[in-house]
């Protein structure tokens, strides 16, 4: 264990490094694919963080789109605050909202974990969801954030270190935890409740630890998202938001780390890759020969009945496999 823990440290830091190089290149990338990066970067750390909940632990959460926009507007006004600092301090002043945006997102984690965690199920998917809707509903009336018209983050700061160095500490802390001594409670919940409480395992801590350290992520995600987009509505973390996420987790098989990040992964860049569907109408002819307006606006739907196979062939998940026997 010790070994395996050593090799995880050195593989941050030389992921930490890689993307301090990559930002440094980073000039150089066509800024659409930049983005693209970007968002890349920011779904892995939500499925990574969402597998922890639905995956290792066997709960079913539809409200972490709810804690991604507590850390979003959070970190969009601390640096909308405090942000007119010169180019050193902005970086402690965006590491500071970041992580600010992440405990308010663990404080909102805790608040629906304790009271709503001792059910199961359905009845906890739900439950999540209404948290979810909660918060998109108050941040709709707020004005002091924008209300329904959406808030404006003065800095773009989301850059390749902030972002892919994020979604490898995520990972880091993630795998270590899971596979250290505490975390095989988050495994013994999953494979059975019932036996884990018979052995003295409190089932409702490891829930609530397990949504707490979920929502963190998530908050941090969300910050990196408003400074990456500079512009943030209610609309965007609603109801869909989250089936995407759990999407991804189920795609890649619940528990599989490694197939969550492929699956967050080919999630991102498969929307992005239906959109010369919309190009297909510029060829010159065809757009008289066949009537293909219609094809912009059923990008989704290509992109939906492309899940729905993959569902139906792959239930236990694209990147799940059968793990060898001890």
């Amino acid at each position: 264990m010790n070994l395996n823990l050593r090799h995880a440290k050195t593989g941050l830091l030389g992921a930490l490094a890689l993307c301090f190089l990559v930002t440094l290149f980073s000039k150089f990338i066509n800024p659409y694919w930049l983005y693209i990066l970007y968002d890349i970067g920011i779904n892995i750390i939500l499925a990574v963080s969402l597998n922890l909940i639905n995956g290792y632990t066997g709960q079913f959460s539809l409200g972490h789109a709810g804690f991604m926009a507590v850390g979003a507007y959070t970190a969009g006004v601390i640096t909308n605050q405090f942000g007119q600092l010169n180019a050193f301090a902005s970086g402690g002043v965006f590491l500071g909202a970041l992580l600010a945006g992440g405990l308010m997102a663990a404080v909102a984690g805790l608040l629906v974990g304790i009271p709503t965690l001792r059910l199961k199920g359905d009845y906890l998917a739900i439950v999540t969801l209404g948290f979810g809707e909660i918060i998109r509903v108050i941040l709709q009336n707020v004005d002091s954030v924008g209300g329904a018209r959406g808030y404006s983050v003065m800095h773009g700061w989301t850059n390749f270190f902030w972002t892919f160095g994020l979604a490898a500490v995520t990972v880091y802390v993630i795998a270590s935890l899971v596979n250290s001594t505490y975390g095989r409670g988050f495994i013994a919940v999953h494979d059975d409740e019932i036996a884990a409480e018979a052995m003295g395992i409190n089932t409702t801590k490891y829930k609530v630890s397990a949504f707490v350290i979920g929502a963190f992520f998530a908050g941090i995600a969300g910050g990196l998202y408003a400074h990456s987009k500079q512009y943030i509505t209610p609309g965007g973390f609603g109801f869909m938001q989250s089936i995407a996420f759990v999407v991804m987790v189920i795609l890649g098989g619940m528990g599989n780390t490694v197939g969550v990040i492929l699956a967050a992964i080919l999630l991102t860049l498969l929307p992005e890759g239906l959109r010369f569907l919309a190009g297909v109408q510029q060829i010159p002819g065809v757009a008289k020969m066949y009537p293909l307006s219609w094809v912009g606006d059923t990008r989704m739907i290509i992109y939906s009945l492309l899940l729905i196979v993959l569902m139906l062939t792959r239930p236990q998940g694209l990147f799940a496999f059968k793990k060898r026997q001890r």
